[in-house]
């Protein structure tokens, strides 16, 4: 055998590669096969895309004095200033405390309502008056947070109101609910219970379909009661679901949504309504210091961070369940 002459060039054309041909051609059939899944997904890529990740670049102006006429670059940066500010702003604990009190609240007794009402649909056999509640369950979600305040200050009247015609009925005198701090919190939790709980549901609902009807078959066997079935059954089957939406609920204690906080809340309630995104609200937009509102609404992100990594973490350690 000839030794190979190592001057002479070897063409890359001439080596032998190993690639399988049909690689790209199966990435176009499964692209193909989920063309229509992509287009239904595209309106949502969109949205968060234009909503959430672009406004993201005007974090910056929270380090930043921020100037409307010089713009975003012409600002002169100060660094950590509006942090420290509001840091050691008398305002502070306040905020935190009636942000984390509310969404605490709202977590503590607003999650497991959606629980228990698919539990006790998924009981109903009259497949009628199941749609029916459905039905009068879901509607409320697609009620405007105007409409839906409109409605608790209608009820709540304390001369016109439902309440306050049934208080009378009892014989006691009505008090304006809405003026009391020490009854926004339970308010509020109520409002949302009502307002997203039927649809809420859903999500347990579809979880419920998913459990073998095997299992209940061989519980049955065994002698268990539908008490000790809801329990031994029911209940392990959709905790994965459970988990995962408890993840995402505790991920916005912190970051309340603003509209029906800002509509329900008034002077009087201040000392307990008022929270991190009225805060923002009053600063940026009010007061036009978008640099110190930017800087308060960045730190609610940050700690959102946080509480949802805390939760994720503690769903795997505990659960086996988590959201990655």
């Amino acid at each position: 055998m000839e030794p190979v002459n190592p001057a002479i060039e070897v063409k890359p054309d001439a080596l032998p590669i190993s690639v399988p041909s049909n690689k790209r051609s199966l990435f176009l059939k499964r692209l193909n096969r989920s063309k229509y899944l992509l287009i239904l997904f595209l309106p949502c890529l969109i949205y968060y895309v234009l909503f959430k990740y672009l406004p993201m670049f005007g974090l910056i102006i929270s380090f930043k004095d921020y100037n409307l006429f010089k713009g975003v670059w012409a600002s002169p940066w100060i660094g950590l200033k509006y942090y420290k500010m509001f840091f050691e702003s008398p305002d502070f604990l306040k905020l935190f405390r009636n942000t984390f009190l509310l969404g605490v609240s709202t977590v503590l007794f607003g999650f497991p309502v959606p629980v228990i009402l698919a539990l006790c649909l998924n009981e109903v056999k009259n497949l009628f008056f199941k749609r029916f509640v459905q039905t009068v369950s879901y509607v409320p979600h697609f009620i405007s947070n105007v409409v839906v305040i409109g409605m608790v200050v209608m009820f709540l009247s304390p001369t016109t109101g439902i309440v306050a015609h049934f208080v009378k009925m009892l014989g006691w005198q009505p008090v304006n609910l809405l003026v009391q701090p020490q009854w926004f919190r339970p308010i509020y939790v109520l409002a949302d219970i009502w307002q997203h709980a039927g649809w809420g549901s859903i999500i347990f609902l579809a979880a419920l379909t998913a459990i073998d009807p095997q299992l209940y078959e061989a519980a049955a066997i065994d002698g268990a009661t539908r008490w000790k079935q809801l329990w031994n059954v029911t209940i392990p089957g959709i905790m994965p679901a459970m988990v995962i939406m408890l993840i995402l609920n505790i991920g916005h204690i912190i970051d309340i949504g603003f509209e029906k906080v800002y509509l329900l809340m008034n002077p009087a309630t201040y000392d307990a309504g008022d929270i991190f995104s009225t805060f923002v609200y009053r600063m940026g937009l009010t007061l036009g210091n978008y640099s110190y509102g930017t800087a308060v609404d960045l730190f609610t992100g940050v700690i959102s961070l946080i509480f949802i990594y805390a939760a994720n973490f503690a769903g795997r350690k505990f659960s086996e369940t988590s959201l990655w």
